[in-house]
């Protein structure tokens, strides 16, 4: 046998990579992941049912609240999570998601010790930068632990979190702010004195930090599909692409990602609007607490949404088993346009019951394509480019949806309609506008998608 038959031999044989772990492990990997995920939801949204206490402690407006709960968070969760998608395609990503738990969840305690505006943006800006370390790993875990078939299901589940962590959210606050402002001041050892608001962001942040060892229970999995170099032995190692290849990968498909990322996006920016807002709408229009309304709006979310999400990527599975290898996007087009008849609907109901009814459908179509998103950005990228491109695409959709929906539905209640009781038409006009663009743009994409689909097979060739 010639030295060139047995190298490519060798080669043939390192190239054989080992079967999937087994399902049960592979679910309990996922279970840890939507729970991580749950806790950077919380983190995340608690704010959003703080609005009254925190605008009168603070001294401060809606538009400042606004920034509180989009541009201080957003900027630096988008920024730092290119550096850390690419560190994730090279390093352990389990404990990348471990570092960026605790340092989360510290900041998030952290802001129960702010005193002014300032300090608050600042406690939110280090929640963005260490939940910047989460999602681009996560999805590459996923990735290599599930293959092409089952995917954006396992994705879908992982994504749950943002909604049952958005509704836990609600839910807990309201608990939370029923109990501890049910005095106007606590005593805490080393802290001192304190308001209840305050107290919510300690008790819903420290437990993370401890909880953040509980990911050294999952194994970094065996990256799957890289391409190959040979070492200074001669045996074969996965090659890490350099920065320049990437960005050549990137815009070669720019037209996909383009459609696929401001498409999502733009129904990210109706999320995040209407979510950081539907409480106080209900504050404002019909006169409820924020404890009621926080019970309800959260369990809405948190099974709706939930409910929603796995569907979505149940049934873009369903069809790509069925043949069609561009589900992702075409399940993203559908559920922006069934969204409408009670999206558009529920925020002009007089009645708060029949409101909160149409909220149920509404959550559950919102929810859909947050799973079958970062799905399809795996189903087109090289291994060993998932988690910088799972970074760029949340990059763009956080900037654009949790950066500027609160923000958008803000800047019209104040500088459009110039009426704090005229919420409701902001998350109207704000949600409307942005599921008609995202329709268009996805419907675009299906056919981008497709030839990305053509080129991935070229660059594996």
């Amino acid at each position: 046998m010639t030295d060139k038959t047995t190298a490519a031999s060798t080669a043939r044989n390192e190239l054989a990579e080992e079967p999937y772990p087994a399902a049960g492990y592979a679910w309990y990997v996922v279970g840890v992941l939507t729970l991580v995920y749950v806790f950077s939801f919380i983190d995340r949204q608690i704010l959003n049912l703080l609005v009254r206490p925190i605008r009168q402690d603070l001294a401060i407006t809606d538009f400042q609240m606004s920034l509180l709960m989009g541009p201080a968070f957003a900027l630096f969760y988008t920024f730092f999570g290119i550096p850390l998608g690419r560190l994730a395609d090279s390093k352990s990503r389990r404990t990348i998601i471990a570092i960026g738990f605790a340092f989360w969840s510290f900041f998030t305690a952290l802001c129960g010790l702010a005193k002014n505006f300032w300090q608050m943006m600042l406690a939110r800006i280090g929640v963005g930068v260490g939940e910047g370390a989460l999602s681009p790993a996560a999805y590459s875990i996923l990735a290599d632990y599930f293959p092409p078939q089952r995917r954006a299901t396992a994705i879908s589940v992982y994504s749950m979190g943002i909604y049952i962590g958005s509704g836990v959210a609600n839910i807990l606050g309201a608990t939370a702010i029923a109990f501890f402002m049910s005095r106007p001041n606590w005593e805490l050892p080393i802290v001192g004195e304190v308001r209840g608001w305050q107290v919510v962001f300690f008790v819903v942040g420290l437990p993370g930090v401890f909880l953040a060892l509980l990911m050294y229970t999952v194994r970094e999995p065996l990256r799957r599909g890289m391409k190959k170099i040979q070492d200074a032995q001669g045996k074969l190692q996965n090659a890490h692409v350099p920065l320049k290849e990437v960005i050549a990968y990137l815009k070669l498909n720019w037209k996909t990602f383009a459609c696929h990322n401001v498409g999502f996006a733009l129904l990210s920016f109706s999320s995040y609007g209407t979510s950081g807002w539907v409480p106080t709408m209900f504050v404002r229009t019909f006169g409820w607490k924020e404890a009621e309304i926080g019970f309800w709006y959260g369990a809405i979310v948190a099974i709706f949404g939930a409910l929603g999400i796995s569907a979505g990527g149940w049934y873009a599975d369903w069809l790509a088993k069925r043949g069609s290898r561009d589900a992702v996007m075409k399940v993203g087009f559908i559920v922006s346009l069934a969204w409408a008849p009670t999206g558009m609907l529920y925020p002009l109901l007089p009645n708060p019951y029949w409101a909160l009814a149409l909220l149920i459908p509404t959550a559950f179509f919102t929810a859909a394509p947050f799973g079958v998103a970062p799905a399809a950005i795996q189903q087109i990228m090289p291994n060993a480019m998932r988690a910088q491109a799972s970074s760029i695409y949340l990059f763009v959709v956080n900037m654009i949806g949790l950066g500027g929906g609160p923000m958008a539905v803000a800047f019209f209640t104040q500088y459009v309609f110039q009426d704090d009781n005229a919420v409701r038409y902001s998350i109207l006009v704000v949600s409307t506008v942005a599921h008609i663009l995202s329709a268009v743009l996805l419907w675009i994409g299906i056919k981008q998608f497709n030839l990305s689909l053509e080129r991935l097979k070229a660059w594996h060739g």
